[in-house]
């Protein structure tokens, strides 16, 4: 048990290192990348009339969940991808080698997808209702 708490004493000291030194500017860059993907399907959801992604997580039957969540991931793959290589090159500056592939995967995750996750009901909504007031006021602009 002593193994595993040092374990993640190293992995939140590791993750917090992350926030200064080199490379910092994908602190920035992976989670705008998300939020362009959480844009695309936002505005898809909103002219396909989808209920907000993360409430359909939550609530849809289980074979219908899966389906959800691989289309969000397939959505932000090449980000999360990007995420991880982005921090094999920081571990491999910082430590001398990419050891912590774990963390590599946790920080893309954690600056990328859920980003996503967070963002593309919001924009669906705000989406749908400015096209609501668009036809409510008649104007097409």
């Amino acid at each position: 048990m002593e193994g595993f708490l040092d374990y993640l004493q190293r992995f939140g000291s590791d993750l917090l290192g992350r926030t200064d030194g080199p490379m910092t500017f994908r602190l920035f860059l992976q989670p705008t990348m998300a939020f362009v993907a959480a844009l695309h399907d936002g505005l898809k959801d909103a002219k396909l009339d989808r209920s907000p992604y993360l409430m359909n997580l939550a609530h849809l039957p289980r074979t219908e969940r899966r389906q959800s969540l691989r289309e969000g991931v397939t959505a932000v793959a090449r980000v999360l991808l990007l995420g991880v290589i982005m921090d094999a090159i920081y571990q491999i500056r910082v430590f001398g080698g990419f050891r912590y592939p774990l963390e590599a995967f946790v920080v893309a995750v954690l600056l990328a997808f859920v980003p996503y996750l967070v963002l593309r009901g919001p924009v669906a909504r705000v989406a749908q209702w400015h096209e609501r007031k668009k036809k409510h006021t008649g104007n097409g602009a």
